[in-house]
């Protein structure tokens, strides 16, 4: 049980001198150390004095095998420098396909890992075809056998993603996956890689540069297909959404066209009533084109008749004025007569002679 003690005895290789060490269960198993006796470690812990029994132990807190600080340090610098280079860098993570054509699985022999995998893939999408490389996952060997295991994955035709998956286990059991050699080779992939290595809490070099970090095994196989019953029905949904769509459209277009097909129609009757219409007024001004023909006749005659009265002699003598002639000459000048001269004197109405008296 989690509420449970772990009980062990640390022993001094140089003296045989020994001390009792307790744990709780539960932080012992967060530990995920298979210890086995003779195994060299560091505890970390304080001292508990039980008085009444005169007995000392140790409550340890964490445990670290031997050496075990100088691999997380220098797991630390290579982490660093391959930040520096950018292999993490989110720019660089790659979506993944939405269907593979296939799928590379890089995994041990009858690992839970690889059955997690394929089961989850299987049961999501039974079409989806697996290519799978079974390598070591574990040891000196590993790292180099996960490389090569991924090239030669890449090399096939039709991968889309390649999934590296391994099951959990204590923190050196998993350091190939932070082999320097793998990680490089996981972020030159050239097809996305998802990395599903240990459980929530591990987090090898690995998952840092892959394109996706799957917490498990089983995640990494619903990560890399979607799950077919939502595809169709997704697909179903924009079926439906397309025949609303083309169903609204030729609606649409049927309704303009009974539009065009009513313009067309009416269009002859319009153009024939306005060409009557036409007719009418030319025949109307036709009929009243005499009338008006003598009326502006009659009107300009008016006019004419009207200047020409106005500028005849007659209109002149009605004003007052005569016309005066002499031997049959008309005179506009006093010169023109002498004293005693006879002349003739026209007047508006008729006419009379007279004699000349005076000349000024």
């Amino acid at each position: 049980e989690r509420w449970a003690t772990v009980y062990f005895t640390l022993k001094d290789p140089s003296d045989g001198s020994c001390v009792r060490v307790t744990m709780p269960r539960g932080r012992f198993d967060a530990l995920r150390l298979d210890l086995a006796d003779g195994e060299r470690v560091h505890v970390f812990g304080r001292a508990e004095l039980y008085a009444q029994r005169g007995d000392f132990a140790l409550r340890a807190l964490t445990i670290e095998r031997l050496g075990l600080g100088a691999h997380l340090a220098a797991l630390e610098r290579l982490k660093e420098r391959l930040a520096a280079e950018g292999l993490f860098a989110a720019e660089r993570k790659r979506p993944l396909p939405l269907l593979p054509r296939r799928i590379g699985l890089v995994t041990g022999n009858d690992a839970a890992a690889k059955r997690d995998v394929l089961t989850t893939i299987q049961s999501r999408f039974p079409g989806a075809r697996v290519l799978v490389a079974e390598t070591y996952v574990q040891g000196p060997r590993a790292a180099a056998e996960m490389v090569g295991a991924l090239r030669a994955l890449c090399e096939q035709p039709e991968v889309d993603v390649i999934v590296l998956a391994r099951g959990g286990g204590s923190f050196e059991d998993l350091l190939p996956f932070s082999d320097e050699r793998l990680v490089r080779a996981v972020a030159a992939c050239p097809v996305p890689v998802v990395s599903a290595v240990g459980h929530e809490q591990d987090t090898p070099l690995c998952d840092l540069a892959a394109d996706v970090r799957a917490s498990t095994p089983t995640m990494a196989g619903k990560l890399v297909v979607p799950e077919l019953d939502q595809l169709c029905g997704k697909l179903d949904r924009s079926r439906e959404a397309l025949g609303r769509c083309v169903r609204r459209t030729l609606e649409r277009d049927a309704q303009r066209l009974e539009r065009a097909a009513e313009r067309l129609r009416a269009a002859p009757r319009r153009a024939l009533e306005r060409e009557s219409l036409r007719v009418e007024r030319a025949r109307e001004r036709l009929r009243d084109a005499p009338a008006l023909a003598v009326e502006r006749k009659r009107a300009a005659l008016e006019t004419t008749a009207g200047k020409l009265a106005a500028l005849s002699p007659k209109a002149t003598l009605r004003r007052g004025y005569a016309i005066v002639r002499t031997d049959s000459r008309l005179v506009v000048s006093s010169s023109d007569v002498d004293v005693g001269a006879r002349i003739e004197v026209t007047v508006a109405e008729g006419a009379f002679g007279a004699r000349v008296e005076d000349v000024s």
